[in-house]
């Protein structure tokens, strides 16, 4: 579960940096950079949360002990 966490995490920093490069910093209200910036927001918050898991999962195992 903690390598599938990790994969996760890291196609998510994929996609985070891929859709960095498709933005137009000088026209942010293109339809391009919509979806764009929507994937970004999905991405970081997929980041987010699979920290909150890994660290909800080290207090458990803490706490197990």
């Amino acid at each position: 579960m903690k390598y599938l966490i990790y994969f996760l995490m890291l196609c998510a920093l994929g996609l985070l940096i891929y859709n960095l490069t498709i933005v137009d910093f000088n026209n942010l209200a293109a339809e391009s950079s919509k979806v764009a910036i929507a994937c970004i927001l999905s991405s970081l918050s997929v980041i987010v949360l699979m920290l909150i898991l890994l660290i909800s999962r080290a207090i458990k195992k803490k706490s197990e002990i």
